[in-house]
């Protein structure tokens, strides 16, 4: 994994709004429809090819192939696992409190935007018997593609996205909940170590750890047996791959909205730092969370490990300002060291294939034009060039 020897890096987490003909043609698959596999394969290739070069173009140093084949950051998994079926209806819990809070607010925005605007139906998912990884063609597909652009536009290094062991459905065939999410760790681990040897890093997505903290069924007790057991699995599902290749993702779920009843990065760093990566991408740059930089403060960033913090958001339409941006780094490498901050993004921009994603287009590529500005301008400060 590459890191700031000289001047800030830049990256993002991973989604990246999809092209109307792409999206077209993943609709009908989606939805069950006749499609024409070659027609897709060719279109998810071009969307790749399309998707690299604009990351160069835009100053993005360690790029992604923006979840170009997938209808979902977690919803993809399901063609790649067995042992799952569909349950429309069924609550899975996720963002409760917030819905509670404001529920004239979530009812239209998830009719409207993030899942509800989706090319595929958001069902939840129950385990109904053995998993087992069986994606490995798609798998293969999404690497070559990745590779092939890769090489045409000189990257040096990029990573690929994957759906943490959290974030898979819910049980109703293992005898425990522990038994189950060893059982997908082990289904995962087959995804993640194909993206190693394809000579990738790993970004393992775990949007759900947050939500054990915003969990009211839970007292403190169970809050934090629930965190562990996250960890653990997570763990045991990158267990054997080389810290420096991995890294761990976490935020809160929802785009655009109140987030009131969200964690604090305080609140579950230490389960964050508990997993086994080498670096840490999280949500700063969200006016939620923005004052939470002040954390490294007082917990140290164990040696070699890096920050990904997100210095623009996915949660808002303003482009923010370069100089803001270049402060919010400062804020980082003053804290943490400059040789470990890697400029990122709050989230993906398109975590769900949709096609009218809630940042525009044009204004999210604007927007990752000004995160690569802000870190030349503190690259500039930070080694006084």
């Amino acid at each position: 994994m590459r890191t700031s020897k000289d001047r800030i890096l830049t990256t993002h987490v991973g989604s990246l709004p999809r092209p109307h003909e792409l999206l077209d043609i993943l609709k009908l698959k989606t939805g069950g429809l006749e499609y024409e596999a070659a027609a897709l394969d060719a279109a998810i290739a071009a969307s790749v090819d399309k998707m690299i070069a604009l990351q160069v173009e835009a100053g993005i140093d360690i790029v992604a192939d923006g979840e170009m084949s997938k209808p979902g950051h977690a919803i993809y998994i399901e063609e790649r696992l067995t042992g799952y079926e569909q349950r429309p209806g069924f609550d899975t819990g996720y963002y409760r409190a917030e819905k509670e809070a404001f529920p004239e607010y979530y009812e239209d925005y998830f009719a409207r935007a993030h899942l509800g605007g989706a090319i595929a139906p958001a069902h939840p998912v129950i385990c109904v018997g053995p998993v087992e990884y069986v994606g490995q063609q798609d798998l293969q597909k999404d690497l070559k593609n990745l590779r092939d652009a890769c090489t045409k536009y000189g990257v040096e290094e990029a990573f690929m996205p994957s759906a943490a062991v959290t974030g898979v459905g819910h049980n109703e065939h293992y005898d425990s909940q522990e038994d189950y999410m060893y059982a997908v760790a082990d289904a995962l681990s087959v995804e993640y170590n194909a993206i190693i040897d394809a000579g990738f890093l790993l970004q393992v997505d775990d949007p759900f750890l947050p939500h054990v903290y915003m969990d009211k069924s839970l007292d403190d007790k169970q809050r934090i047996a629930k965190a562990n057991l996250y960890v653990e699995t997570v763990n045991h599902s990158i267990r054997g791959i080389p810290e420096e290749k991995i890294r761990y993702h976490t935020c809160y779920g929802i785009n655009q909205g109140p987030r009131v009843h969200e964690p604090d990065l305080p609140m579950m760093v230490n389960e964050v730092l508990k997993v086994n990566a080498g670096a840490y991408s999280f949500e700063a740059g969200n006016p939620r969370h923005e004052h939470e930089y002040h954390l490294w403060e007082h917990v140290k960033l164990p040696d070699g490990k890096l920050v990904l913090p997100g210095v623009i958001t996915h949660a808002s339409s303003v482009v923010e300002h370069p100089e803001y941006i270049a402060e919010r780094i400062i804020r980082f490498a003053d804290r943490c060291g400059r040789e470990n901050v890697i400029a990122s993004t709050d989230c993906g921009f398109s975590s769900q294939a949709i096609y009218k994603t809630e940042v525009e287009n044009r204004v999210v590529w604007t927007k990752i034009k000004s995160l690569a500005e802000g870190a030349r301008l503190a690259s500039q400060r930070l080694w006084r060039t």
